[in-house]
């Protein structure tokens, strides 16, 4: 990857956390930025290590996952661009309880954690911004939970299909999953025989194809109503 020096005034400055921060506080954050460029297969914290700071995506994917003691893994969350991930542990300032990866070639910011704390003591705004990012991610977990406790691994699959950005009023979508399907189906809590099961038997119903990462979605309302 490219190792040229980076604007991480204007990049902090467009990311969606710091969008309405002053001059001067983005400024403060460049002091206490880290910059990482992760290969793919990158761990940039294992699970135990000290929580230093926020972590933020400018391009690239991270997951975040535990090992079982079977020496397979539970993949938590993904993330992308834009998103940062790492708040809880640092407020807590308990060790991370799981591991972060890159999943491709990744730009990461490292916030040192001094930096987000005087930020949120002089800034209401940023506050608001990173309770609401807590928030949506407890409310995605509380999503987890249901999904895992009440709905058919082929439910699963569905939903998350649907949950992907796409136009709501198309019919037909293509959507590209944002990793592998090992990934994903670790995501989902499925094996990957099950997830690859489940997209034969949704391809046999012709309410899919299935392209590598593309899966095209025929009939999104059969889709829906498929159970």
């Amino acid at each position: 990857m490219s190792r040229s020096k980076i604007d991480l005034h204007g990049i902090l400055s467009n990311l969606p956390l710091f969008k309405e921060l002053a001059h001067n506080e983005i400024t403060d954050f460049v002091h206490a930025t880290r910059e990482i460029r992760a290969e793919r297969g990158t761990v940039l914290f294992q699970k135990g290590d000290p929580a230093t700071g926020l972590w933020v995506i400018v391009y690239g994917q991270v997951k975040l996952a535990f090992p079982s003691p079977s020496g397979a893994e539970k993949v938590l969350q993904i993330f992308g661009p834009g998103q940062s991930f790492g708040e809880a542990v640092m407020f807590l300032e308990r060790p991370a309880p799981v591991y972060a990866e890159a999943l491709v070639d990744s730009l990461i910011l490292h916030l040192n954690k001094q930096a987000v704390f005087d930020a949120l003591s002089q800034d209401p705004t940023f506050a608001r911004r990173l309770l609401a990012g807590l928030s949506m991610r407890l409310h995605q977990l509380v999503h987890d939970v249901e999904s895992y406790s009440l709905r058919s691994a082929a439910q699963r699959v569905i939903g998350y299909l649907l949950q992907c950005d796409h136009d709501e009023t198309a019919t037909e979508i293509t959507i590209t999953l944002p990793a592998t399907k090992n990934v994903i189906a670790s995501r989902l809590s499925l094996t990957p025989e099950t997830l690859s099961r489940i997209f034969a038997q949704l391809t046999h119903e012709q309410l899919i194809d299935v392209n590598g990462r593309d899966i095209t979605i025929r009939d999104v309302p059969k889709l829906r109503a498929y159970q």
